[in-house]
């Protein structure tokens, strides 16, 4: 079981990853955005983060860096799941420090594949 921080400023996103990741067994926080997740990773340190791009304050592209720019963040796994579907969007991703790149409507079979290589991954000794 790991635990999953879910940052997305829509709710019906949030409740749908939810759902799926409580169904799968883990543990899931929520932010409705970019800066009030980096405050929750920063005390929660989870295992894996599924991060939207279009937030307001703080978007997914900024957020991603400053995460994997922080001491207590930077090893935590960031999956950007968005609906931004262009390749230059994707390229922003990865230069922002993602380690993977989805777009929504997602996959979800994928979505899950993606969160047990992450967490086998973490838990790995």
């Amino acid at each position: 079981m790991a635990n999953i921080l879910v940052i997305d400023d829509d709710t019906s996103n949030r409740d749908i990853l939810r759902a799926r990741l409580e169904r799968a067994g883990h543990r899931v926080a929520e932010a409705g955005n970019g800066e009030e997740g980096i405050e929750i990773a920063r005390n929660l340190s989870p295992d894996l983060i599924i991060l939207d791009v279009m937030m307001p304050k703080l978007d997914g592209w900024q957020a991603c860096r400053r995460l994997k720019s922080d001491s207590k963040t930077k090893t935590i796994p960031v999956v950007l799941l968005t609906a931004r579907s262009q390749h230059i969007e994707e390229l922003r991703g990865w230069e922002s420090g993602a380690d993977e790149y989805m777009t929504k409507p997602c996959d979800h079979r994928r979505l899950m594949d993606l969160v047990a290589r992450f967490v086998d991954k973490s838990s790995a000794p």
